[in-house]
């Protein structure tokens, strides 16, 4: 019996249409473009604007564009999975919100948070699905309202993070291509350095919690970048080494737009050059979840049937991983 592996055959993407560049954080904070330029790498981060707008409607119009290019309808969907960590409301989970918008209504759903790799834990337990033969196709999205919780005050957080979701659609394949193997890693301890301080069942929301700006992201800095640089580059050169690859071998590096520093570390352990490595930090952020599948969904035309590709996140808690797999398809 052939094995079966969990294959990436289609992406969407969505992004919002605002723009707000460093020009304009300049007037909100104390910051300016040269100093988020050598710091982040990043020029400018897209703003999703309009009330009652949430992660749902960046993730719903990301997999109505994934179905329509592989052309199949909602109701053939099995399952959703969305990583997440700015879900629309605590629940119901935003998956099952997308799958009543979308139409996927013979689909389950649920959501995933762990924090910025939620997209690499989502997409290695959407893969178990295809490969044990108990569905066919598996929708992994990844999606963040980010600036819902960011304080425009705060110009440690303000300065890198940005709204925006992409989703891919996992189906059986047994020539070999598809995911081949994840290694996935967390440390409950990093939490004191990443944190959203209230709103959950420990401290839950109340007028001092709203009033101390205690429902935005909390990052010590100096503390998550040192961590980030050391466990995505180690991650990254694990999964090389486990499965016999050099860097001739990786046709790409996906790496978390977390920070251009810390990509080039993981590149420069990977011994990959520059050319092989996809950066849009410069024009989204950080959109957390949404980073590694935007990749895809920006690169898809470059992207060639066999391409041994590597994806590498680190999230808040501390969670981090990285995933290998072979590009299943040439896009036409």
């Amino acid at each position: 019996m052939q094995k079966i592996h969990a294959a990436i055959t289609a992406v969407g993407g969505y992004v919002p249409e605002y723009r707000l560049t460093n020009a304009e954080l300049e007037t909100m904070v104390d910051t300016n473009d040269e100093w988020i330029i050598t710091r982040t790498g990043i020029k400018e981060r897209r703003i999703l604007k309009g009330e009652g707008l949430g992660t749902s409607t960046m993730a719903s119009k990301a997999v109505e564009q994934l179905l329509e290019k592989r052309g199949i309808d909602p109701m053939e969907i099995d399952l959703v999975i969305c990583a997440t960590t700015t879900p629309d409301m605590q629940f119901p989970a935003t998956a099952n919100v997308v799958c009543d918008m979308v139409g996927m209504r013979n689909a389950f759903g649920y959501d995933v948070n762990a924090a910025c790799s939620s997209f690499l834990y989502s997409l290695t337990t959407g893969a178990q699905f295809i490969e044990t033969g108990k569905y066919k196709k598996v929708v992994v999205i990844g999606a963040d309202k980010m600036s819902s919780i960011i304080n425009y005050e705060d110009r440690a957080t303000c300065i890198i993070f940005g709204d925006g979701a992409a989703a891919v659609l996992l189906e059986p394949n047994t020539e070999g291509f598809g995911i081949i193997d994840s290694i996935l890693r967390s440390d409950g301890a990093g939490r004191a350095y990443l944190h959203q301080k209230a709103g959950g069942s420990v401290k839950p929301a109340s007028m001092e919690t709203v009033m101390n700006k205690e429902h935005y992201v909390y990052q010590e800095g100096q503390t998550v970048f040192k961590f980030a640089v050391k466990n995505m580059a180690d991650v990254s050169a694990e999964i090389m080494e486990r499965n016999n690859l050099t860097a001739e071998d990786v046709a790409w590096l996906v790496p978390h737009q977390a920070n251009l520093r810390i990509i080039s570390a993981t590149r420069e352990r990977m011994g990959l050059d520059e050319e092989k490595v996809m950066v849009n930090i410069q024009k989204y952020g950080n959109t957390t979840n949404g980073t590694l599948p935007l990749c895809l969904w920006e690169w898809e035309k470059q992207l060639k049937k066999g391409d041994n590709i590597i994806l590498a996140a680190f999230g808040g808690g501390f969670t981090w991983g990285a995933t290998y797999l072979k590009w299943a398809y040439d896009t036409k």
